[in-house]
Order: structure tokens, then C-alpha cells, then sequence
């Protein structure tokens, strides 16, 4: 137990390359959504579900810092579309979560095959950057 403390204290300073990401990737979904009338259709329609993907991906990465980045593109990619097939099944007590802002940001409202396409795209994008990251950092603080 207590090696397993140190490991994640040490692994401490690798997570802080992730917080910009994370920054960045919510606030460019947000404004995909709040700003989509201003952009073309294609971005508006697709954007939020690729950024919403990649925060999964950047989220996972952030938790297992260790694992490597093909381990966390499938949890992701898992994570995600089970969350979208999730959006099949409507009981009262979830229809009710997924009309709340958190729950609608999170859960999603229906089903669409497009937003597993866009899921596939938003991992791929945050598994790309995170490699192209450690190509140009030189080094494997990235996993």
C-alpha cells in the first residue's frame, strides 16, 4: 500500500502537463455549443462530441498516469460509447439527470450513431496529441 502512495506521489508532477489540456478541451466544447450558430454547420453539429471524447481521454490519462496511452484511448473509447449506448435506456430517474446541465453535458439525451464516429475522432485526436507532445518533449514525461 505504501509504495503504491509513493508512486502516485511521484507521478504528481507528470499529471500538471495534463491540466491545460483539460482546461482548453472544456472550454473549446462549451463554447461549441454556446457559440454553434457561429460556426460553420459541420463544426456546430460534430465538435462538442469529438471535445467531449477527448476530455474523456485527458480525464483517464490524468487518473491511470502510468498506463500507456493505447490502454487509455481504449478505456476512453469504452467509457464513451458506453455512455452513448446508455442513451437507449430511459427510466424516469435518468431522463431526469440527463435534463440537468451536468447530466445533459455528461449523459447526453439520445442516441446517434454519428456521436460514436465522433467519439472515435475526439480519442484519436487526444491519443495523437499526446504523442505528438512526447515526440517534441524528447522525453516520456507523457506516457
Amino acid at each position: 500500500m505504501e509504495e503504491q502512495v509513493m508512486r502516485n506521489v511521484r507521478a504528481l508532477p507528470e499529471r500538471k502537463y495534463y491540466l491545460l489540456p483539460i482546461i482548453l478541451t472544456t472550454l473549446l466544447g462549451l463554447a461549441s455549443r454556446k457559440y454553434g450558430a457561429f460556426l460553420p454547420t459541420f463544426i456546430s453539429t460534430y465538435a462538442g462530441d469529438t471535445l467531449w471524447a477527448t476530455l474523456v481521454f485527458w480525464l483517464i490519462r490524468v487518473v491511470f498516469i502510468k498506463k500507456p496511452s493505447r490502454w487509455v484511448a481504449n478505456r476512453a473509447l469504452v467509457f464513451a460509447f458506453s455512455i452513448e449506448i446508455s442513451q437507449l435506456y430511459h427510466a424516469p430517474w435518468l431522463d431526469w439527470r440527463r435534463n440537468t446541465t451536468l447530466g445533459s453535458l455528461v449523459l447526453g439525451h439520445g442516441f446517434l450513431w454519428s456521436d460514436l464516429a465522433c467519439y472515435s475522432v475526439g480519442v484519436a485526436l487526444g491519443f495523437g496529441i499526446e504523442k505528438e507532445l512526447q515526440v517534441r518533449l524528447g522525453r516520456t514525461l507523457l506516457r
